[in-house]
């Protein structure tokens, strides 16, 4: 029976009764054993053992967590995809799609709005300051999770901005805005970059998370989200979810899955089989056309760590694993 590694920081691991026990259940209904890999720093050398004895591995592992990044895991992962595991998602894929700079390097695609990517202090300080004079944007961090990093930012009068955090919505801070670039560029190595993009003004009407299982649609999330909106005090609605034939998203999912994903995989060069087993991409409601129809616009794109999930996924999940070791 093929062994699948579920790798994940959570210690204990549990796939029985833990977040896990969907997709380990799936797993296990088409043939396959799932292993509990609780990946530590500490435990590199058993760690690897467990990795090389699995024929696959599904990996749930944030690229910065509570200060500690992955690069000992990245290390682990490609060296056991060398040997012939079948990871997902593998580090070089995270690193093409899985980071924010993927809304400016795909932005022929159309479906990420006005984006530049800043690999550098100097670009950034130089090309930020001409984009904000045309209206409010959104500053993110290349590498990061949970609004870490992610700024609204407006320009005010003699040189200050006003700034929204995504992660700290409970004040809004005025500062100027060369002293906030100062800042941003002492975390730019360490962060991979900053991107920006035009702030949507639809964004109190909701987003889109659409998970996907390789290059089709396992289901959807929607919320009213309320990062980056101006304090108010009220709290962040849960997210609800639908499986793939939800009617309301099916003009979004035909997009993704008929113009988007095919031309995601070409623009980075990878193959559709690169694609990891569960990934999501988070859109925003941008402007209505002129009969009226909503717009999408790409907000980023969920790789290392998608969790929860609408409950049609596991099984979408085990399939995808199914098939891709069964062509192997």
């Amino acid at each position: 029976m093929p062994k699948v590694a579920i790798i994940s920081r959570d210690n204990p691991l549990d796939l029985d009764n833990g977040r896990f026990r969907h997709v380990a259940a799936s797993l296990r209904e088409t043939g396959l054993e799932p292993i509990a890999c609780v990946y530590d720093e500490g435990r590199e050398a058993e760690f690897e053992r467990e990795l090389r004895d699995c024929d696959a591995a599904l990996v749930w592992v944030n690229p910065v967590q509570d200060g500690r990044f992955r690069h000992g895991l990245d290390r682990l992962l490609r060296a056991a995809a060398a040997e012939g595991v079948l990871v997902s998602a593998h580090p070089d894929v995270i690193d093409r799609m899985g980071v924010k700079a993927v809304l400016a390097s795909t932005a022929e695609l159309g479906w990420s709005g006005d984006a530049r990517f800043y690999p550098t202090v100097a670009e950034l300080i130089e090309g930020f300051p001409a984009r904000l004079a045309t209206g409010p944007r959104v500053l993110k961090q290349n590498r990061g999770h949970s609004g870490i990093g992610v700024w609204r930012v407006e320009l005010l009068d003699s040189g200050q901005v006003r700034l929204i955090e995504a992660r700290d919505r409970t004040r809004a801070a005025e500062q100027p805005l060369a002293d906030f670039l100062a800042a941003r560029a002492d975390e730019l190595v360490r962060v991979g970059g900053f991107v920006d993009q035009a702030y949507q003004h639809r964004l109190s009407d909701g987003m889109v998370r659409c998970y996907m299982s390789g290059e089709r649609l396992a289901g959807f999330g929607w919320q009213k989200v309320r990062a980056l909106l101006d304090p108010d005090g009220e709290p962040t609605p849960p997210r609800t979810y639908s499986g793939p034939d939800d009617p309301r998203f099916q003009a979004l999912r035909r997009a993704l899955e008929d113009r988007w994903a095919p031309a995601l995989v070409r623009s980075l060069r990878l193959a559709t089989e690169d694609l990891p087993a569960l990934w999501d991409a988070d859109f925003l409601l941008g402007p209505k056309n002129s009969a009226g129809e909503d717009s999408f616009v790409l907000c980023e794109i969920n790789v290392s760590s998608v969790s929860p999930m609408p409950q049609e996924a596991p099984a979408a999940i085990a399939a995808t694993v199914v098939r891709r070791l069964s062509r192997r």
